[in-house]
């Protein structure tokens, strides 16, 4: 394993992380990072679905309170995701703690930090949380950063129920059958600078029309989603943020730039207090799905809440 420069620029390095080869070949993590000299405080960070690690504001806020910076692009996103391969594609969420235990391990015993957080968004944060739980009572987490994870579909729950078991047939039956469900293009044109945003990043790796819908992906989240209904034993302390309201619309609409344009925010929320013993729950008013891409004065709170909770626990060297 070897880190060099990374497509972000310096000070940005990164690794690839080789994993145990499936179906479709060879697979491989990669690990971006942003060092503190001197910093024994880590953040570990999981993008969402048709996603990459491209938020430098996030790293620039944890670098400046004196985090290390670290973002995994799991299998088949992002930097990871190679031509042989269905993109975002896997059978079972647990399949991420391969990357995730190597990743941190390499934060925890190769570079020297002692207390990490782990910060999820959307399917990173489902994917984190339940990781977390699988991991507990094992020290390798220290708290939990959750950004508008995917704890629930965002449909109703009657209508979660009436679909559910046929996804779960197909996922088992036709794992890489493609799904008609396609993301909605306007909340990436929402986030993007060349459409109606104000951010920079890759369209190829995080396209407006998403990747194919894969069945056994679909399986897959609702697999772990009931594991979050069925209530986790998360150990650490977890902050969970979301939304005050969400918007479902298929054309453009100047909601997409204060709502959460993607999942049900409510759900989200409501679903906090099965993830463990000790989570705070935080409401974003005008915040997007990508809380840290919002809009300037939602951002500002998303980081003012986020520091009030870093420094309860996390307090810095001496504090």
């Amino acid at each position: 394993m070897e880190f060099r420069e990374d497509i972000l620029g310096a000070p940005y390095e990164a690794a690839e992380l080789p994993l145990r080869a499936d179906e479709e070949g060879a697979v491989h993590a990669t690990l971006v990072r942003r060092l503190v000299p001197g910093s024994r405080q880590a953040v570990l960070y999981l993008h969402g679905y048709t996603d990459y690690f491209f938020q430098t504001n996030l790293a620039d806020h944890f670098t400046a309170a004196g985090f290390s910076f670290y973002a995994l692009d799991l299998r088949k996103y992002g930097r990871s995701l190679r031509p042989h391969q269905s993109p975002n594609f896997v059978r079972d969420l647990a399949a991420y703690d391969e990357e995730i235990d190597e990743a941190v391990r390499i934060v925890r015993d190769l570079d020297g930090h002692t207390r990490l957080l782990v910060n999820g968004h959307s399917t990173g944060g489902l994917v984190a949380a339940l990781w977390a739980s699988r991991r507990a009572g094992r020290g390798l987490v220290d708290g939990l950063f959750l950004n508008s994870p995917f704890l629930a579909m965002p449909t109703a729950p009657a209508i979660r129920a009436i679909g559910a078991p046929a996804i779960d047939a197909l996922g088992r039956l036709a794992a890489t059958r493609k799904l008609p469900a396609p993301l909605n293009p306007h909340y990436v044109h929402s986030l993007h600078r060349d459409h109606r945003g104000s951010w920079d990043f890759d369209l190829a790796l995080k396209p407006a029309a998403g990747f194919p819908l894969y069945a056994g992906w679909l399986a897959a989240i609702q697999r772990g989603q009931r594991q979050v209904r069925r209530g986790l034993r998360i150990d650490c302390p977890v902050l969970l943020m979301a939304s005050t309201a969400s918007t479902v619309t298929n054309k453009w609409d100047p909601a997409l730039l204060r709502t959460d344009a993607v999942l049900r925010a409510d759900d989200i929320a409501a679903l906090a207090p099965r993830l463990g013993r000790h989570v705070t729950t935080v409401r974003i008013d005008g915040g997007m799905h990508d809380l840290v891409l919002s809009g300037d004065e939602p951002r500002a709170q998303v980081f003012a809440e986020l520091d009030r909770w870093t420094e309860a626990y996390f307090p810095a060297p001496g504090a």
